[in-house]
């Protein structure tokens, strides 16, 4: 029986595993030199094979990227969809999907109890990082208070990939619910084109007519992408 020195932290014999060594040089390189010293493959690797000790991930990571095409695009991907590459299961997405809550709740955490308007590039970060990358559209609502300090952030609805459904008294609703005093629009659009469409327009009008008789006012409406955002009061559209 080997001795606990001779053991790497996942168990595995150092001698008797091939992988264990490789595993360990690729944590300790990341360890020492942290997000830069691995490429998006190992990176993959290194969260896989903490979920999958026994074995070899490198293949699955290959894998995952040239199905999705990025890092970013693969922690965002749908579970289901993650399971249809050879050797994700559910640990593996379990691994991937928290990566992803944990990015979210880190650039959260950058725009929770501050004036949103003075941490304008940080919200958009927060934004950017929850819908940049999703496969259909989806629409958020931000509610602020008097201060406008983040009050919440709910999903209002998700449709196709061109097309999501919104309804301005709904939206009104929520607002009187919080408390909030007022909201920033936010969908994205997975097409990539950033140019808010005819029916983005008319429908931030309607949610505008909607909330100005209760004292909430509409801040912006930001329509992010995988390649930047557009912002209505910017572009004069607001």
């Amino acid at each position: 029986m080997a001795d606990d020195a001779d053991r790497d932290d996942d168990g595995d014999t150092a001698g008797g595993d091939h992988r264990s060594g490789h595993r360990r040089r690729l944590r300790d390189r990341f360890l020492k030199g942290g997000n830069d010293a691995l490429h998006d493959y190992e990176l993959l690797e290194l969260m896989l094979f903490m979920a999958q000790p026994r074995r070899d991930m490198k293949p699955v990571a290959k894998a995952l990227l040239d199905r999705f095409g990025g890092f970013a695009e693969v922690i965002t991907a749908d579970p289901e969809t993650l399971r249809r590459v050879p050797g994700v299961g559910d640990a593996a997405v379990a691994a991937l999907k928290t990566a992803e809550a944990a990015s979210i709740r880190l650039t959260r955490e950058q725009v929770d109890k501050r004036p949103v308007i003075n941490s304008w590039d940080r919200l958009l970060d927060y934004c950017r990082t929850v819908l940049a990358h999703g496969r259909t559209e989806r629409f958020h609502v931000l509610f602020l208070d008097q201060k406008n300090r983040l009050i919440a952030d709910e999903r209002q609805q998700e449709g196709t990939v061109d097309h999501t459904p919104l309804y301005p008294r709904e939206v009104v609703k929520r607002a009187l619910d919080h408390g909030a005093c007022a909201l920033i629009l936010v969908h994205n659009h997975p097409s990539g084109d950033l140019k808010p469409s005819r029916a983005d327009v008319e429908m931030t009008r309607k949610v505008q007519e909607a909330a100005r008789p209760l004292g909430v006012t509409v801040h912006d409406h930001v329509v992010v992408g995988r390649t930047g955002h557009t912002s209505f009061k910017a572009s004069g559209l607001l």
